[in-house]
């Protein structure tokens, strides 16, 4: 429902439990509230990472200094991020998912590890502290070469990589965040890039560099950091764009809206109907990933759920009404160590 409606919904309010069933979470997290205020701005956010707080605020009916408010609060409170993330196929790299068995011990440091490169992203520990999983952008043939760039690398007693076929469902998309009604959103909604080679000097990588930390950073933080012109930083971010190399995501933990247990699903799937499930998963409002990929299982899959009987009850009637799953296996997400 639209923020100014006259009926919102009630607000999400984080709960405790969720420091021990999901993604670590500021410290002042656990009391964070969500109004239609902040689910609005969260919601125009996935639309448009980079969208002046002014065209919001037109569209929420309140004051450009209260969505900054609204956003800053967000950021130190709930984790929010937005993020710069570039599209690695363009520059001859491949999807991987990777699922890493290690010894309970090194878990935590083996997956800050991963989660320091660039390349790397959704870095995972699951459920028993001795297995990770991560999605990477990487150079063919990398996939192996990356653990052995790794700490305690040999304390890895297991790895599976999964190279993405085809995408059905990504991140940026999920429904969690929506918020907005129709209306809201074609007024909010930036144009739609195309995907076209383009030449990434020194100086665009610098900008990528700077927004993969903070893709809402200032143009003029921006044209400071890179000793750039600030038009030029401009007109280059909008080439960048445009073509497809970067787009911004909004990074948030699920349980901060009110969704306390994420788990990775691995199915078996027949050739033939592999992409008529995906698809259908992909429907599935819970689930914000869905690929097809190479490997003993052939469809992955990231869900969040309210709680653990909600899980139960996704797994039982809407995964198991998908007849051709031959086989599924899950894990719970303990602990996110980093997103997008």
């Amino acid at each position: 429902m639209a923020h100014g409606s006259k009926s919102e919904p009630s607000a999400a309010r984080v709960p405790r439990e969720v420091a021990h069933s999901g993604a670590k979470l500021p410290d002042m997290a656990e009391s964070v509230v969500l109004d239609g205020l902040d689910r609005g701005l969260l919601h125009a956010l996935q639309l448009d990472g980079r969208i002046p707080f002014a065209r919001v605020a037109e569209v929420l009916g309140v004051s450009e200094t209260t969505v900054a408010r609204r956003y800053k609060r967000l950021r130190a409170m709930a984790g929010l991020r937005v993020v710069g993330a570039v599209n690695g196929v363009l520059f001859g790299r491949s999807a991987w998912t990777l699922r890493l068995r290690c010894t309970p011990d090194v878990a935590l440091p083996l997956a800050k590890a991963l989660a320091k490169r660039p390349d790397v992203s959704w870095v995972h520990v699951m459920s028993g502290g001795a297995e990770i999983s991560c999605h990477a952008q990487l150079p063919p043939g990398e996939e192996i070469l990356l653990l052995e760039k790794l700490p305690r690398s040999g304390r890895v007693l297991g790895v599976s990589a999964h190279s993405v076929l085809s995408a059905f469902s990504l991140p940026s998309d999920w429904s969690g965040l929506r918020f907005l009604g129709e209306e809201q959103v074609s007024r909010l909604r930036p144009p739609e890039s195309s995907v076209a080679r383009v030449e990434v000097d020194g100086a665009d990588q610098a900008l990528l560099e700077l927004l993969a930390g903070d893709g809402r950073m200032p143009y003029a933080e921006l044209a400071g950091r890179t000793k750039l012109g600030e038009s030029t930083v401009r007109r280059r971010l909008d080439i960048l764009r445009h073509n497809g190399v970067v787009s911004y995501q909004v990074d948030i933990p699920a349980a901060v809206l009110g969704f306390g247990t994420q788990a990775r699903l691995w199915m078996t799937v027949p050739p033939h109907a592999l992409t008529e499930v995906g698809r259908r998963l992909a429907e599935h409002e819970e689930t914000s990933f869905v690929a097809a990929t190479t490997g003993p299982t052939n469809l992955v899959a990231v869900v969040a759920c309210r709680d653990s009987g909600e899980f139960y009850r996704y797994l039982t009637e809407r995964v198991g009404a998908l007849r051709k799953i031959t086989s599924l296996e899950t894990a719970v997400l303990m602990r996110t160590v980093k997103q997008g």
